[in-house]
């Protein structure tokens, strides 16, 4: 198999994946019972030298719940019946995965609000309260 490329600068290779197969459930009849169709993709972060620290956070910040004690993330899949397709889409999930890591989000700039915006917003206010003072009881005179 060969290496996965995630973008220009980055190139996982093969041999950092350790693959799990096992029984997976849903259709498939008899068949399901006898063959490991399932996949579990296991990739060590902390191992890995192709990942910068920065990386390494963000993904672990990202997934949480699919990294190990021994900082393994884990990917499965069960979804077709062959083990081979099972594999390509284990492939495609952490390929996807360290898409999202790699992207520079962009830092958000301060605005302030336009004066028209504050406006609009002080109309809003001045409505509902007049609304909510036409529900209360006329006040009783006493004379």
């Amino acid at each position: 198999m060969n290496d996965v490329i995630i973008n220009n600068n980055l190139i996982i290779p093969y041999s950092d994946f350790i693959f799990d197969y096992f029984r997976s459930s849903g259709s498939g009849g008899q068949h399901v019972n006898k063959v490991e169709t399932g996949v579990r993709l296991r990739f060590n972060i902390n191992l890995t030298q192709n990942l910068s620290n920065n990386q390494k956070k963000r993904l672990l910040k990202l997934c949480p719940n699919q990294i190990n004690q021994n900082g393994e993330l884990l990917i499965e899949s069960t979804k077709y019946k062959s083990q081979y397709q099972n594999k390509m889409e284990v492939i495609k999930k952490f390929t996807d995965l360290l898409i999202q890591v790699t992207k520079n989000r962009k830092k958000r700039k301060k605005t302030s609000p336009t004066k028209s915006s504050i406006e609009k917003r002080l109309l809003k206010k001045k409505k509902r309260s007049s609304i909510k003072n036409l529900r209360k009881k006329p006040p009783l005179d006493e004379h």
